[in-house]
This record gives structure tokens, C-alpha cells and sequence, in this order.
């Protein structure tokens, strides 16, 4: 995937009382120093709505002791290693229908947290053309204390955090936030936002017909498709539990600045805050 233009990315953190920080995981500490940032973070953890929103390339992180992996700034401020301007949607969107929100706080450069553990992309060698030296010829070790440190943290807080909101009386609906290029491989992708989903329309549909509703150019399992199961977190943790859910990807050139992401994030709230009203939603359904 590639940008038109060089993106100008909003700020990888910001402060909020709401943002409840990891614990530090076990066999982190060759990773991971004691001054450095967890792996994941709850932001607006106190939130009603029965809904969590996870963002899976929140942050372009890498820490010191995995050496920018052998890149320059230049390539970890590409796409490469982060969903550009998604992270300030998620946290603005999480205000809005004060739902709490898990976020990522590494590169998917890494290890990439919405792909199968036996995915040969899990660790890329090369993303978009370019080589990453510092993922190649990685003993099993070194795999194993990347999942360890990164990969397994992250998704035990997603499942916590659902048994917890289950626990609360209510079943969850689960929404996935990304963002895309606006040109791969020397083409230019005409939709302004992509839903993603397998089996289960109650989310989806809706929320492409209510987005359509308002003059949006919306890829039906476009740009990517999140029939073939190819991702993680989507089917992981809510197809399996048979929760309501939907991965929105928004086109990067449209939240690459402030003012951007926080439009995105205005226009997705008055849609969502009308789709999420069904009650059909907050049900266990498994769909064959």
C-alpha cells in the first residue's frame, strides 16, 4: 500500500484520565524497558455503551531494544508500520458514544496483531517493497518473545475487557477501526471507507446503507475482505463469540490531520449512534 502524499500523522498518545495502562507482561523485560510504554492501553475505560472499539495499528511504537528494526524515521512514519490518523478516530469515536476502547501501543512492523499467528506476514520480512531488517531470520526464540511481549497481551485485554462487559449484563458489540491507503500498487481506491465482515449482517449492513445514506463512496468487503478470515481480531473475538460486529476502514488522506480525524470521527458517531439503537445487536448469534 502506498500514500499520495506524505502523510501528516496525528499524535501517537494523548492524555486522558480515561486511559488505564497495561500491566506489564511476563517475559517482557528483555523488550520492553521499565521507562517504555505497555503494549496495549484501555482508553475511556469507564465507558456505558456496551460496545468496544479496538484498534489494532494504533502506533507505530518500537522499542530500543528491537533497534527501529533497521529502518529510518522515514519508513516508520509510512503505513508500513501503523494505521495512520485512526488511533485519534478511535479515541474521539470512544468519547462519543462513551465506549471504552483498546488500542494497541506497538508497530505492527513487529508482529501484526490482526494476522494468524501461522500467517506468513505475521512478522514481515517486507511490507510495501521494503525490506525489514530487523525481522528477518528470526529464530523461534525471538518469534516467541514477540508474541509473549506484544501479540498475547493484547488480545488476553480484549477478551477481559468483553467477560467484563458481559459480565455487566449486556452482550457487547464489537467494532474494529483501521484506515487504508488511497492507492495500492499505482491504483487509486475510490472508496472513502470499507466495512469488513464475514457472516453476521446485523452490524454491517446497516451501517453501509446508513453511510451511503450520506453521499459516501463505501467498499462492501472492500478494500479488503473480511470474508476470508485472513484477519484475527474480527473473527478471533467476535465471530467465535457470536457477537454483532464490523471492521471500519477509513482512507488515510481523509484522518491524516487533526482536523480530519476529528471530522471522520463526528460523521461515523452520528451513524453509529442510530445503527447501534437495534437491540438485535446486543445478542449471542452464531452464523454459519
Amino acid at each position: 500500500m502506498e500514500s499520495l502524499e506524505s502523510p501528516k500523522p496525528a499524535p501517537e498518545t494523548a492524555p486522558d484520565a480515561a486511559v488505564v495502562p497495561a500491566a506489564r507482561p511476563a517475559g517482557a523485560g528483555s523488550l520492553l524497558a521499565d521507562d517504555e510504554p505497555q503494549p496495549f492501553e484501555l482508553f475511556h475505560g469507564d465507558g456505558r455503551a456496551p460496545v468496544l472499539l479496538i484498534c489494532d495499528h494504533a502506533t507505530r511504537f518500537i522499542p530500543r531494544a528491537l533497534a527501529s528494526l533497521g529502518l529510518d524515521e522515514a519508513c516508520l512514519t509510512r503505513h508500513i508500520a501503523w494505521d495512520i490518523g485512526i488511533a485519534e478516530v478511535t479515541r474521539a469515536l470512544a468519547e462519543r458514544l462513551d465506549a471504552p476502547a483498546l488500542m494497541t501501543h506497538f508497530s505492527r512492523l513487529i508482529v501484526d496483531p490482526n494476522r494468524q499467528p501461522d500467517n506468513p506476514t505475521l512478522i514481515p520480512e517486507i511490507s510495501d517493497g521494503v525490506i525489514v531488517p530487523g525481522n528477518r531470520n528470526l529464530s523461534r526464540p525471538e518469534i516467541e518473545a514477540r508474541l509473549d511481549t506484544f501479540f498475547r497481551p493484547y488480545h488476553a485485554a480484549i477478551d477481559s475487557q468483553l467477560d467484563r462487559m458481559t459480565a455487566a449484563g449486556t452482550t457487547p458489540v464489537l467494532i474494529s477501526m483501521h484506515s487504508f491507503t488511497p492507492v495500492m500498487k499505482g491504483v487509486e481506491r475510490p472508496w472513502e471507507i470499507g466495512i469488513l465482515w464475514n457472516r453476521d449482517p446485523r452490524l454491517p449492513q446497516p451501517l453501509m446503507a446508513k453511510l451511503r445514506a450520506t453521499g459516501l463512496t463505501v467498499g462492501d468487503n472492500l478494500p479488503y475482505s473480511g470474508a476470508d478470515e485472513h484477519g484475527y481480531t474480527q473473527h478471533v473475538h467476535g465471530d467465535r463469540r457470536g457477537l454483532a460486529n464490523a471492521l471500519i476502514e477509513v482512507r488515510q488522506d481523509l484522518i491524516d490531520t487533526h482536523h480530519g480525524a476529528a471530522e471522520w470521527a463526528e460523521r461515523l458517531g452520528d451513524v453509529l449512534e442510530e445503527v447501534l439503537r437495534d437491540p438485535d445487536l446486543y445478542k449471542v448469534e452464531h452464523y454459519g
